[in-house]
């Protein structure tokens, strides 16, 4: 398998595998030419598609529209997804490749998290949860049942969603922020009870 991204990212990436997944990582690719170690592995500096296209990659990168730009510029062949062993995951929960569960995750029944998805540390995604690939739900937050979060939507960390909203495509909800109703597309939402201060670029 292969990693590409050589960040911060990565490194609990690596965590997860040496939980104890069974997987073996061959190298870690990123093409800024300044980095040269992470966590004791070798950076490979040479973006080469034909081997992204045959061999399977994790991209490792946690900002959500760098990772959607990579996977679709080289077309990648993706690894399934990667959970951590201290994670609780249904077995009626859909977690699609190239996605990462980081340590204590819960993820309930019939959960479905979409390709190239991040569930970070101690996150808690409960029952009939829908989440569009691209995706980012941060430490510590809470989404509660029959939530569908969109494409590239981060959820930041310690915020809550209540049972039933729907949330947008590349919606930023900030850390702490208590959801209560439906919000649309590209809209920045903080605070108690969560309110869009301005809305993402397209």
């Amino acid at each position: 398998m292969i990693l590409f991204g050589a960040s911060g990212h990565a490194k609990v990436i690596l965590d997860i595998i040496n939980s104890g997944t069974g997987d073996t990582v061959d190298y870690i690719l990123d093409d800024n030419s300044e980095i040269f170690d992470l966590a004791g592995f070798e950076i490979n500096h040479t973006v080469d598609r034909n081997i992204l296209q045959k061999i399977d990659t994790i991209v490792a990168i946690g900002d959500n529209r760098i990772r959607k730009h990579i996977c679709l510029k080289y077309k990648i062949k993706l690894h399934q997804a990667l959970i951590h062993k201290t994670a609780t995951v249904s077995k009626a929960t859909i977690v699609s490749k190239g996605s990462v569960v980081m340590a204590g995750a819960v993820i309930s029944h019939s959960a479905n998290v979409g390709e190239n998805s991040i569930i970070n540390s101690n996150a808690i995604i409960e029952h009939d949860v829908s989440i569009a690939k691209f995706a980012h739900v941060s430490p510590g937050a809470i989404v509660t049942g029959a939530v569908s979060i969109g494409e590239g939507s981060h959820i930041g960390a310690g915020a809550s969603i209540i049972p039933g909203i729907s949330i947008g495509k590349w919606v930023t909800i900030g850390a702490g922020a208590v959801v209560l109703k439906d919000i649309p597309d590209y809209a920045v939402v903080v605070g108690n009870p969560g309110r869009i201060i301005k809305y993402n670029k397209n």
